[in-house]
């Protein structure tokens, strides 16, 4: 397009519609260059083999576009994604549309029609891209730590064979507490806002002491409601403990020992997974780790951020969960 039409076009675009506007978008959006994702993954990739980590190797050819290497030591080939949980998926110019339908927290079906993917690929897709986030999580707490437990109902959704019979579309479960209908997920978060999540199957010391023994300190101020299974864990940990009667009315101590933020966690969380109307058990995991990673990211809004982070490559997110 010479540069005059181009500038006569571009004055037109405030006289479209809203799903002109729409339509526009998507179609600017679905143009994303393969070579250019192709050019980034390689650029960002230091040719090491995942095998047996030799920096001995030569080309050998491509593989789906990416370069190809060949390891002098383990005579095995590799490619900048080989090792990761990216490799062998196709479509790696839809890569950026998906990584952006992940800052969206967008349904399967809308990243898929967001991508031009079937819907099939876009639930691979989605559970490949989560693989790191959602087992990266924070292995040290420190200073104040605030834990509560809050519940999930159990989901058997995408299954075909129920070990139950199955529930009316829309009915809610009423029960709280540990039940068979119920997920107890503890959230552990220190004031620097450092984040570990944990599928329990009860709620008792025996299911809560192991988790928190691997991320909390032994000089941490420990905050939790006051529940008894709390008390019993903090005393085999030899921690500090500070709970709060809630039941009491009491929400503060000493105005600084509080479960206000993890009780604020939860409160985000839980909104947010109202948009995909039931998460399966079987993936909540993903799900939790997700939500982690999108809420320690400020302001985010490259695509590549997402892709980083899904190849293991993002230093800032791997740098805030060990601290």
């Amino acid at each position: 397009m010479k540069a005059s039409d181009f500038r006569e076009w571009v004055g037109k675009i405030t006289q479209l519609s809203r799903g002109q506007k729409e339509q526009t978008k998507h179609k600017l959006g679905g143009m994303v260059p393969r070579i250019e994702v192709v050019k980034w993954l390689e650029s960002s990739f230091e040719p090491i083999c995942p095998v047996c980590q030799s920096n001995h190797f030569y080309r050998w050819g491509y593989q789906a576009g990416l370069q190809r290497f060949y390891c002098r030591m383990c005579k095995h080939t590799f490619t900048a994604i080989s090792g990761t949980p990216l490799a062998r998926l196709r479509h790696k110019d839809q890569w950026l549309n998906y990584s952006a339908a992940l800052i969206e927290g967008l349904t399967v079906r809308a990243s898929a029609r967001q991508c031009r993917i079937d819907k099939n690929t876009s639930f691979r897709w989605r559970h490949r891209f989560l693989t790191l986030p959602a087992a990266a999580k924070a292995n040290h707490l420190e200073g104040i730590v605030e834990a509560d437990e809050t519940f999930f109902p159990v989901s058997c959704k995408g299954q075909r064979q129920l070990d139950r019979p199955p529930r009316k579309r829309g009915k809610q479960i009423h029960m709280r507490g540990t039940g068979k209908d119920q997920v107890p997920v503890l959230i552990v978060r220190d004031r620097s806002g450092a984040t570990a999540d944990f599928m329990l199957d009860a709620i008792d010391r025996k299911a809560i002491e192991p988790p928190l023994r691997t991320v909390l300190e032994k000089d941490v101020i420990f905050c939790s409601d006051g529940a008894a299974v709390y008390r019993s864990v903090a005393r085999s940990l030899g921690i500090t403990h500070r709970p709060v009667n809630l039941a009491a009315g009491v929400r503060v101590i000493a105005g600084v020992y509080h479960i206000q933020n993890v009780n604020a966690y939860h409160s985000r969380l839980k909104q947010w997974m109202k948009r995909f109307h039931g998460v399966a058990t079987r993936y909540l995991e993903n799900y939790l780790g997700w939500f982690r990673w999108l809420d320690q990211q400020e302001n985010l809004s490259s695509p590549i951020v997402p892709l980083q982070a899904a190849l293991g490559r993002e230093n800032q997110f791997q740098l805030l969960t060990n601290t």
